[in-house]
């Protein structure tokens, strides 16, 4: 018999709907029964795609005993942690404060006030390795609701108050942002030490063996690598520092790119390795990895001219474009760890009578490998790391579900198995691709991995700017430009039409089915925003400024904090959540705060706004103690501190964006890294004169003899304006 989520769009939700856990989702219904009941809050928060959610689920929410206990003695209620980061941030922050770690499942009991005084992540079902089970702490916590409520209450108000604190000061064990120190030095007086100490903890930090930093678990936590990009923009390329930097950089890609993290044959990447050497990952996919991880191989290919990285870049957009986009344009959230296991779609059978596993999809046999290769076995198995019993070392396999397994890696590269094999490079290379293609068809015979199809406003903003960069800087074709272009234009106009309300000028968080309930964070403005001055960069159609204008505006509304600076996840408009929160850690996802300052650094420079302008800068100020005892904490951050102590810096395009000569001067600004530039174009492209009325000082620019032109302007100056592609190079030399 359903529960309550049988009524929700959540594919997270749903996943529980059928559950013997009365399960309640988020709201005043579950609220109101607390209160009336005089019952605990179990709180149980995961996504559709994550493994140990699935595991705890199967373990704990399907055990009668457990759920029977749940129901008798606790309100019980499931988020969808994507739907709602406000309350998963709120909770996950006493979560670590309380235990020193995090993660999902996230499990808290609170008080019907909504006080948390209880939790952690993942619980086995009874007590095991020491560990008190599931059913040991509701037996404990039930007892301890009848007999030692006023210690509960004490403690859960004393906590709540702690985190209200915590969101009020800035400093190195502070969760959020806070009061700017009193008299704070200039910015460009701590800058550069800043950024060399942030340089210095990834050079002392870079595992010289695979690439990354530290050792494992390993994430490919993109903000890292953006940092060291613009390290390298600001110290030259050729410097010894900014080759450096560019070096730890693409080494983590390229680690990234061989291990099993990577998927071979259908593109993409996963969430994270539990091992050093990239081997072994956990297996879901999600679309806020792949827009930050093309980003940074762009930035690569920028930095070094190799095509290798534009290939990787390529690698995601097309799974991104195969697997994760929408018939309507918008791009859906993540693909699962866990698929069925024994099963091709042709027997049409009950997954569910065989069970799943993680990476089933992704794994294979020798034998299985064998069979379909026939006579590329060797050249597949020598490439790929596989081997008769399996690659996965017993020390990265605890619980034995990738015995006998492989997971593709490249273990050496096409010149090495090329010679291997007596092959010319090409003749190794085309017999890899065709193997590839074989794997892929024998794949897409087994079933897929579940797909959490909802549209999300944050994650498709970050999509949103890996395209748009995309077809800014690869040198690709007209058509392949166009087809990226495309694809971000498509899911900016999906996210206006479906998920923008016009009159109010609310963006919404979720779409599935139609419109979710939950109007956006700030996250979602913020990362939307980001995705429409790469869009404009990208198009230079002023719609997409128009709208990131009115977005800014809105989002100043609802999230800025004018006491503090920064910008608070969640609006006050909601009044349970117990903590508004600004996060100050750049972790898988950007903190919205830093990118948030550089979007008002953009944007002030765009048209000479000071009034944003300063309040990027006080952005940047309210995080200060963060970012400059800890640099590495918000590296989203130091990349916006660049544009805070530089001078502005513009190039302006003058004519017909369709016509050569402009598509030939706006490619040069794209060639290589360097100080941020806004660039803004004029003439056809700003046919109603919006932008010029925005930036007046645009006026005067026209075009010399009929030909495009470009003016770059810096330190309060323009320099004389350029016609030809080279003249361009020079006057940004």
């Amino acid at each position: 018999m359903a529960n309550s989520l049988a009524g929700e769009k959540s594919p997270y939700l749903l996943q529980h709907a059928t559950n013997p856990v009365e399960w309640l989702p988020w709201g005043e219904a579950a609220f109101t029964r607390a209160q009336a009941e005089d019952k605990p809050i179990f709180l149980s928060i995961g996504y559709s795609t994550c493994h140990w959610c699935h595991v705890m689920a199967h373990e704990s929410f399907e055990h009668s005993t457990i759920a029977a206990y749940l129901n008798q003695h606790f309100i019980s209620i499931k988020v969808d942690r994507e739907e709602r980061p406000d309350v998963d941030k709120v909770y996950m922050a006493y979560v670590q404060a309380m235990t020193g770690h995090g993660g999902w499942p996230l499990s808290v009991f609170l008080t019907p006030a909504l006080l948390p005084f209880y939790g952690g992540t993942y619980f086995y079902p009874e007590d095991r390795s020491g560990r008190s089970g599931l059913l040991t702490i509701l037996h404990a916590l039930n007892h301890a609701w009848g007999h030692q409520r006023s210690q509960i209450l004490t403690a859960a108000a004393n906590v709540v108050a702690e985190l209200r604190a915590q969101s009020e000061k800035n400093g190195d064990d502070s969760s959020a942002g806070g009061l700017a120190p009193a008299n704070p030095p200039p910015l460009i007086e701590i800058a550069g030490e800043t950024f060399e100490r942030g340089f210095a903890y990834f050079h002392q930090n870079a595992d010289e063996t695979h690439g990354g930093f530290g050792g494992a678990p390993k994430f490919p936590r993109a903000a890292n690598l953006s940092f060291l990009f613009r390290v390298a923009a600001l110290q030259g390329p050729a410097s010894e520092i900014g080759a450096e930097a560019i070096r730890l950089a693409t080494a983590t890609l390229r680690g990234m790119a061989r291990g099993g993290i990577h998927d071979h044959l259908g593109g993409g990447y996963h969430r994270y390795a539990v091992d050093a050497g990239w081997l072994v990952p956990h297996f879901e996919k999600m679309l806020y990895d792949q827009a930050q991880i093309a980003v940074n191989c762009l930035d690569a290919k920028q930095a070094t001219g190799d095509e290798r990285f534009a290939w990787m870049a390529r690698d995601i957009f097309d799974y991104v474009a195969r697997d994760l986009t929408s018939p309507a344009g918008g791009f859906y959230t993540a693909e699962d760890a866990d698929s069925a296991v024994g099963l091709t779609v042709e027997k049409n059978e009950s997954s569910a009578a065989h069970g799943s596993a993680e990476g089933a999809f992704y794994l294979w046999t020798a034998q299985e490998l064998q069979d379909v290769l026939g006579d590329n076995y060797a050249l597949a198995a020598a490439h790929f790391g596989v081997e008769s019993a399996g690659n996965v070392a017993a020390t990265l396999n605890p619980h034995g579900e990738f015995n006998g397994q492989n997971i593709l890696t490249q273990r050496h590269s096409l010149a090495e198995t090329a010679q291997r094999f007596s092959l010319t490079a090409q003749a190794a290379n085309d017999r890899l691709l065709a193997i590839q293609e074989q794997l892929r068809a024998v794949r897409c015979r087994r079933p897929r991995p579940l797909r959490d199809d909802k549209i999300l406003a944050a994650s498709n903003g970050l999509m949103i700017t890996a395209l748009a960069r995309a077809a800014a800087i690869l040198n690709a074709d007209a058509a392949e430009r166009g087809k990226w272009l495309h694809a971000a234009t498509r899911a900016a106009e999906f996210i206006e039409r479906e998920m923008y309300d016009q009159t109010s000028g609310v963006v919404f968080r979720a779409w599935r089915e139609g419109r979710g309930r939950n109007a956006g964070f700030a996250e979602d403005y913020i990362l939307l925003i980001q995705g429409l001055l790469d869009l404009y960069e990208a198009s230079l159609a002023v719609r997409w400024l128009r709208w990131a204008e009115k977005l800014q505006a809105k989002c100043d509304e609802l999230f800025w904090d004018e006491v503090h600076g920064g910008y608070f996840n969640s609006s006050a408009q909601d009044t349970n959540i117990i903590v508004r929160w600004k996060e100050n850690y750049d972790s898988a996802e950007p903190a919205p705060s830093s990118i948030a300052a550089l979007n008002l650094l953009r944007a002030g420079a765009l048209w000479h706004d000071e009034v944003l302008s300063e309040r990027g800068r006080r952005t940047i100020q309210a995080f200060q103690k963060q970012w400059h005892h800890s640099p590495q904490s918000m590296p989203f951050m130091l990349c916006a501190l660049e544009l805070a102590i530089a001078s502005p810096r513009h190039v302006v395009l003058v004519g017909t964006p369709a016509r050569p000569d402009f598509q030939a001067l706006l490619a040069v600004l794209m060639e290589k890294i360097g100080p941020r530039r806004s660039i803004l174009a004029t003439g056809a492209a700003d046919a109603d004169g919006w932008l010029t009325a925005r930036a007046p000082w645009l006026a005067g620019m026209t075009m010399i003899d009929g030909q495009a032109t470009a003016y770059v302007c810096e330190d309060f100056s323009c320099r004389a304006p350029a016609t030809t592609a080279e003249a361009l190079r020079t006057a940004l030399s």
